[in-house]
């Protein structure tokens, strides 16, 4: 089989799935899970931060040895595939179990939160290094491979899009809770509204269908600093118990209007839901893609030197690197967006909305990056994005709670240039697999590409600690109106400028990496001779 055909484009569809699959699961964690554990499970941020961070430290390891196990896996469906098969259901289910909430003691909650996390982090990456060491099977050449590269973007963004556009709203739907609502009007446009349940509920969040009239808590007593109108207020309703808000902005508001929501069951119930279509997706992506490209047949099995080539290999170092940076600057970004429109802006639903804006954006990023990196190289391409994204987003330091417009095109452009991280990183690695093979005569693509998973979760584990520790500095809890106000100059600095400081270092470091395209096109040309030999003899 020639390992260069041009691979169909049912095969690149099937094969961007996985990553729309994979980003189900991870920007669905990376977006919400903060939000759920200090909101809903009721963990604080600093606890919620350590976390994230701890969980990562046995994630190099794990990491290295499912790269070792991926590269010396033998089935008729090849090396990686079958992972894919395997792990499909596997991950849906502790997807799933992360964004379950049981009634636990605290210390019982720390614990749940812990085994969970961290065990849908080992199955994130017996799933994500398999997944991403087959692109550089699929085909032999580094043009198709950046190609195959924007589909998997693709895919990723779509995923992200679709959990990240429909959660929230599937939230309320499944979180409506069937309240009994009392509303008296006062004047035009101001209303007075009372709302119970006949059950307990954890954290619910009330709010007009439409987003725009405000609340303030019918409470004669409480200081005026702590009962500031906001288009919506997240509380814990005790059964019975009546709570009574002055509501104004809107007029004939009626029943109908007034939404809330019990989120612990709306975020499970509708990651339930999420957790299906990923499994769906993994069976499609193992179904529809072949593997093609075999390592040097007169190869052995030899760990010791695979690892040895791994660090010697001057591409994949600055890589590995680079990638925790922009995972970083990604994760800090994608984990602070519901806080920042739910306790700024006070419309999490318009969130959604946003995340959306962001998804479409990425697509169009992924899609023109491999044109834009044939014409300025693959390294002077991410040099640019970084930088062009990072100084975009710290102008929303500048923006205030109506500036909604102004957040929404900030947002936009800076997600078009950071879509283009991600697609040149994947492809890269694959381009340091082929530098390795190119000298030193083997090939261990699953080492290769656990950098991939572990620039992803550490990066991922560093920004949820970042978030952590600033909102913890400013005393953030999800669950008290007060602490959530004092905490609004911790949530923008998150939202603008701090993770724009880390495109700058990322760019800088950039500048180490060797592989122009001049000196690809001699590693494919020299790759594909060998390899022809190799098919002949």
């Amino acid at each position: 089989m020639n390992i260069n055909q041009k691979i169909s484009l049912k095969e690149k569809i099937g094969y961007a799935l996985g990553d729309g699959a994979a980003n189900i699961a991870w920007r669905g964690v990376a977006t919400f899970l903060f939000i759920f554990y200090t909101d809903v499970f009721g963990l604080s941020p600093v606890t919620v931060g350590v976390l994230f961070l701890v969980a990562r430290f046995s994630d190099g390891i794990s990491d290295i040895l499912m790269g070792v196990i991926g590269d010396r896996t033998k089935s008729k469906y090849g090396k990686f595939r079958p992972w894919i098969l395997w792990t499909a259901i596997p991950l849906a289910v502790i997807l799933s179990l992360l964004f379950t909430s049981p009634d636990l003691s605290a210390s019982g909650k720390i614990a749940y939160a812990y085994v969970t996390y961290i065990f849908f982090t080992l199955l994130y990456t017996a799933n994500n290094i398999p997944y991403g060491a087959l692109m550089a099977v699929m085909t032999g050449d580094d043009k198709v491979r950046t190609t195959l590269g924007s589909y998997r973007m693709v895919g990723a963004f779509a995923g992200g899009m679709l959990v990240q556009g429909a959660l929230l709203f599937l939230v309320a739907h499944f979180g409506n809770v069937n309240p009994d609502i009392e509303i008296n009007k006062l004047a035009n446009e101001k209303f007075k509204v009372e709302v119970s349940t006949s059950k307990d509920v954890e954290s619910v969040n009330i709010k007009t269908e439409d987003g725009i009239a405000t609340f303030v808590w019918e409470d004669a007593n409480m200081d005026s600093e702590e009962n500031i109108p906001t288009h919506g207020k997240s509380f814990a309703m005790q059964a019975g118990k009546k709570y009574s808000f002055i509501v104004t902005g809107e007029e004939n508001i009626t029943n109908s209007t007034i939404s809330i929501i019990d989120q612990k069951k709306g975020y499970s119930n509708s990651m339930y839901v999420m957790s299906a279509f990923l499994a769906l997706f993994m069976f499609i992506t193992f179904y529809t893609t072949r593997e093609r490209v075999q390592p040097p047949k007169a190869q052995k099995n030899n760990l010791k030197q695979d690892l040895k080539d791994l660090i010697s290999n001057k591409p994949w170092v600055v890589l590995l690197v680079i990638g925790l940076l922009f995972n970083v600057y990604n994760s800090i970004k994608q984990g602070i967006v519901v806080i920042y429109f739910t306790h700024y802006l006070n419309d999490q639903l318009l969130a959604a909305s946003y995340l959306v804006g962001l998804m479409l954006a990425s697509v169009a990023g992924a899609m023109l990056t491999s044109p834009l990196g044939r014409k300025l190289g693959k390294r002077n391409l991410f040099i640019y994005a970084l930088l062009f994204s990072g100084g975009i987003n710290a102008l929303l330091m500048f923006c205030g709670p109506e500036d909604i417009g102004a957040i929404f095109t900030i947002g936009i452009v800076s997600e078009f240039a950071s879509a283009m991280f991600p697609t040149l990183f994947f492809v890269m690695l694959g381009d340091a697999a082929d530098f390795s093979e190119f000298k030193n005569g083997r090939r261990a693509t699953g080492l290769i590409y656990s950098a991939g998973s572990f620039a992803t979760k550490f990066g991922g584990g560093i920004a949820g600690a970042i978030i952590g520790l600033v909102l913890g500095a400013f005393h953030y809890n999800g669950q008290d109106t007060t602490s959530i106000k004092g905490a609004i100059p911790g949530i923008i600095m998150l939202m603008s400028w701090v993770p724009a400081i880390i495109t700058v270092v990322t760019a800088a470091l950039m500048t180490l990496y060797p592989l122009n395209q001049k000196k690809l096109d001699e590693i494919t040309l020299e790759l594909n001779t060998r390899r022809l030999k190799e098919q002949n003899n």
